[in-house]
């Protein structure tokens, strides 16, 4: 029997990421290289927490949330359900979705785009109706997952999305990239990193053919 194929649906993160407007730079350096002085090369990177592929914590959207090193990772490992939303509009909503084949699954990831904006920050990008968000969560969800930035719009300042997932304590994962995935099941494998006080950690999102 062969190896289940896996996709990996991840940003890669550089100096050229485009990042959320305001937020700090990206920056991978050296800092010792192998020579006859030193065995090893030695780098570090500083980025801002919703850098790339993310997974938000609560802590981002409730001063009450944990953080990403408390959070379960149950959310983030299992069985997911890949939806084509690129004819959706400025916010995908009810209508966009075939409630048949999504409904009571416990991980939904949202495709939007055509292809993935990997040179350059799309400020239109596609959000989620709250309604949407509520109708997953009351069905069971744990996860919604999206190709863009952020489930709720750039300068949104009530965060109705997010407080939708905050209501049944799901998890989010943003800025994955769907280009090459099928709509349908898949394993999902999306760890967020166990650090302290933060309210996102960067992501390797990769999602596996089901037996």
């Amino acid at each position: 029997m062969s190896d289940p194929r896996i996709w990996d649906i991840s940003q890669r993160l550089s100096s050229n990421t485009p990042l959320w407007p305001g937020e700090p730079e990206l920056k991978v350096s050296r800092h010792a290289s192998i020579s006859a002085e030193c065995p090893v090369n030695i780098g570090a990177i500083s980025l801002p927490l919703h850098s790339g592929t993310h997974a938000d914590a609560p802590l981002h959207y409730s001063s009450d949330g944990v953080a990403s090193a408390d959070s379960p990772l149950e959310p983030y490992l299992g069985r997911c359900m890949v939806v084509d939303a690129r004819a959706s509009g400025a916010r995908i909503e009810m209508q966009d979705c075939d409630w048949s084949e999504i409904e009571g699954e416990e991980r939904v990831l949202f495709r939007t785009y055509g292809k993935f904006p990997h040179d350059a920050w799309d400020e239109n990008f596609t959000a989620v109706a709250p309604d949407v968000i509520a109708r997953l969560r009351d069905a069971g969800a744990l996860l919604i997952g999206i190709d863009t930035p952020s489930l709720d719009p750039q300068n949104s300042k009530t965060m109705d999305a997010h407080h939708e997932v905050l209501q049944g304590d799901m998890r989010i994962l943003e800025g994955l990239v769907l280009d090459d995935v099928a709509p349908g099941a898949y394993e999902l494998i999306a760890l967020p990193l166990a650090i302290e006080g933060a309210d996102a950690s960067p992501v390797r999102a990769i999602l596996r053919e089901l037996p």
